[in-house]
């Protein structure tokens, strides 16, 4: 069977769940306890019940009536209490349980290094962490409802029909197989679609997901009507899956019934010719009624529970795939033990290469060696594809080398823990990402001790305070989700003055600038040369005017290295330079 029953892999391999239950353990230990509690309670009154009838009224015995009827009555207040107790832990362990799961995921999601996100997409680990976790949840809390209930009622019921006859029992005997048989069939054909269900609400995520992130693109070239429908296929899509899981499950319930009214009726058929020939008493039919219909009751829950589980088992399997993935970007041992900082800012390239996949023929970087000084200010460029941010995303330790070595003040990055190493970095990305919350807010996040003079002083080094300032809030001024009320230049200033603000050793700027005027640009980079000269920074850049200033000059092609020095080095020496300074300077290329 391709999904297999969760049955078969018990609780879905809750072992490793079970330290989410850690602050919860009272719960956990409680509700199962309130369940049997409430199921005594109730599997004894149906026998009492027959009492009342074949001893008190037959025999018109008050008293006894009365007496049985008020240990009753005090039975069916202890079942309510119990059965309210039971429903409030379970659902504290439960809602516990899962704040603690998600909790966990969300925290092993910040560890990843870039090459673990590559393998999920944004709108899966989302769903994961809201979806997959509420359907455990569920599981969880029906578990400590129903999984010691309906087992424990099955077997109390079952013994107790027996024992009032056992004749009449042996159509529970039919009734049990057959209805086993049904379950298992109708569960087996639809646990597949289960998850096919998330996979599609991952896609539907997805689409949410990048429309609302790319609202103005879509509005500004008047896509709405083709978001429409592609939403609407995808909405469509796990409908119509949902539909067939749902489809195949719901017979679960009229094939219960049908069970259960043919079971009623052939019990009553052959026990009321007992009490007709005097071998079977009228209570006693009516409590072996009821215990048949306590059996069946039971049946259907444990059917429900399987149908639950069935379902959280790809939900589970989603969740064990990211808390099992392997962080590939790690704190070594010696790391540890040396606790080393990043103080000068001298990096070395040694014959790098990289490739995203192990089992990857092709090396994105190929044997990439240079060394940049502390202080220094050095330039990448190259074509689109080259590999440039990819070569300095290796620095911070955001991908792995996967041969070679990079130095940091001639320690292997790997020699140093992952915070002390990016704590003496910082990274402008191309794309620029700021956070709900105010001006001040978003460029403390670098530097959370940051004085207001600092901020100020960082703002301005980036060219970013005077349209601060132009603000009515100024720096109190609330940005919006990535920053979605100011210009892509605005964002460009507001991610360098962070940058800026944490004081790093190394500052690298990848195409940070690319939104921002040529002189707001040149007067950013105459700040870096007046008030950081002791930061080493590598600029990666699409415009040669943006970098002719820079010591040095790296330029790369398909992940090689092919010239480096400085502006007037390689107009004169590279070919593939010139080509590129003369084709942005608009100029045509002097005759040889």
């Amino acid at each position: 069977m391709g999904t297999r029953l969760l049955l078969c892999n018990p609780f879905f391999k809750m072992r490793k769940y079970l330290i989410f239950f850690g602050k919860y353990r009272r719960a956990v230990l409680l509700a199962p306890a309130l369940v049997i509690i409430d199921v005594f309670c109730e599997i004894v009154q149906p026998e009492m019940m027959s009492k009342i009838v074949d001893n008190g009224v037959m025999n018109k015995n008050l008293s006894y009536i009365l007496q049985t009827g008020g240990i009753m009555v005090g039975l069916s207040l202890i079942a309510i209490v119990a059965n309210v107790g039971n429903i409030y832990y379970s659902s504290h362990a439960s809602v516990g349980f899962a704040a603690e799961l998600r909790k966990a995921m969300f925290i092993k999601i910040q560890e990843f290094s870039f090459s673990n996100l590559d393998r999920f997409t944004s709108s899966s680990l989302v769903t994961r962490l809201t979806n997959d976790v509420n359907i455990v949840q569920e599981v969880i809390m029906m578990s400590l409802r129903l999984l010691i209930r309906a087992p424990l009622m099955l077997l109390f019921a079952v013994i107790i029909a027996i024992r009032i006859n056992s004749s009449l029992a042996t159509i529970i005997a039919v009734a049990i197989p057959v209805l086993s048989v049904c379950i298992y069939m109708i569960l087996r054909r639809g646990l597949p679609f289960f998850e096919q269900v998330q996979k599609r609400l991952d896609k539907v995520n997805a689409v949410i997901q990048e429309n609302l992130v790319n609202v103005r693109v879509v509005k500004s070239f008047v896509r709405e009507d083709f978001e429409k429908k592609k939403f609407g296929r995808s909405n469509d899509e796990l409908r119509e899956m949902a539909v067939k899981a749902s489809s195949m499950v719901v017979l679960i319930m009229p094939v219960m019934q049908l069970v259960m009214n043919i079971s009623i009726v052939a019990i009553v058929w052959f026990g009321g010719n007992k009490i007709i020939s005097g071998e079977f008493q009228v209570g006693q039919l009516m409590s072996f009624v009821t215990y048949i219909t306590q059996i069946l009751m039971s049946l259907m829950m444990l059917s429900m529970v399987i149908m639950t589980f069935s379902r959280a088992e790809a939900s589970s399997e989603r969740i064990l795939e990211v808390l099992d993935a392997k962080i590939d970007v790690v704190d070594s041992p010696e790391a540890a033990e040396q606790d080393l900082t990043v103080r000068q800012g001298k990096v070395v390239f040694e014959n790098v290469f990289f490739k995203y996949f192990p089992d990857s023929t092709e090396y994105v970087l190929k044997d990439i060696s240079f060394a940049v000084s502390p202080g220094e200010i050095v330039a990448v460029i190259g074509a689109t594809g080259s590999a440039k941010s990819t070569l300095v995303e290796l620095i911070p330790r955001l991908y792995d080398v996967t041969r070679g070595r990079i130095l940091v003040d001639d320690v292997d990055v790997r020699d140093y823990t992952l915070q002390h190493l990016r704590a003496g970095i910082s990274l402008v990305l191309q794309q620029n990402d700021l956070f709900s919350g105010t001006i001040r807010e978003n460029l403390k996040w670098g530097n959370m001790r940051a004085t207001d003079e600092e901020i100020v002083a960082a703002a301005k080094d980036a060219q970013a305070h005077d349209f601060i300032m132009s603000f009515p809030l100024q720096y109190e001024t609330v940005l919006g989700q990535s920053g979605v009320n100011i210009s892509g230049g605005q964002k460009q200033r507001l991610c360098i003055a962070r940058a800026i603000l944490r004081k790093p050793a190394i500052l690298i700027m990848d195409d940070s600038t690319s939104a921002v005027d040529m002189s707001t640009e040149a007067k950013i980079r105459s700040s870096f040369s007046q008030h950081l000269r002791q930061t080493t920074i590598i600029i990666i850049a699409q415009r040669i005017s943006s970098i002719q200033s820079a010591k040095k000059i790296i330029l790369l092609d398909n992940g090689a290295i092919i010239g480096t020095g400085t502006h007037d080095e390689l107009i004169a020496g590279n070919a593939v330079y010139k080509e590129i300074y003369y084709s942005q300077e608009l100029k045509d290329a002097p005759a040889a």
